[in-house]
């Protein structure tokens, strides 16, 4: 790693590292938004923003990649955690509230894997990406949902298991 790569607040960080990760990362921010690149794209944006100045602060306890990762998953769930509260207050005040929500973008390829997947539990769903989709490790997607990594194999095998099940009645296997 470069002296001129390194990022001035966070010295175990290198912007050719951010770089060679970015697709993957910004992966897991679509799949944090529901697949809206726009709400993606800000997540990135807040992502970056708080590595570069120094507020996430890597510190080698995990890969690059598992740690950008929790930092995404954390910042989505503080942003949604805003909206929900602000949504309650709204409907508290007796406001009409019409809810969009944006659809997830189906893959062409294996759409009944990708259904039988979307039946699954959160963080059955998210285990499985983090494994499949980000080609992580069960201990580093469990470090990303923020959960043990016992806790992260029981919901890879359940996961599994399900998936298994739902295949097999549609008959997909």
């Amino acid at each position: 790693m470069r002296d001129s790569d390194v990022l001035d607040k966070n010295p175990h960080i290198s912007r050719s590292a951010l770089e060679a990760i970015h697709g993957q990362v910004f992966g897991w921010a679509l799949s944090r938004c529901d697949y809206d690149q726009a709400a993606a794209e800000d997540l990135m944006q807040q992502a970056y923003i708080e590595l570069l100045t120094g507020k996430a602060r890597f510190e080698k306890r995990s890969s690059l990649k598992t740690f950008v990762f929790a930092v995404i998953q954390n910042l989505a769930r503080s942003r949604y955690r805003r909206i929900a509260s602000r949504l309650r207050l709204v409907q508290a005040a007796g406001a009409e509230i019409a809810e969009e929500s944006a659809q997830p973008v189906e893959p062409e390829e294996n759409a009944g894997l990708w259904e039988a997947v979307q039946t699954l539990p959160q963080r059955q769903r998210d285990i499985i990406e983090l494994v499949f989709c980000r080609d992580m490790t069960i201990e580093a997607a469990s470090n990303v949902m923020g959960v043990t990594t016992g806790t992260g194999r029981v919901h890879y095998e359940r996961a599994k298991k399900a998936l298994r099940n739902k295949l097999s009645e549609w008959g997909t296997t």
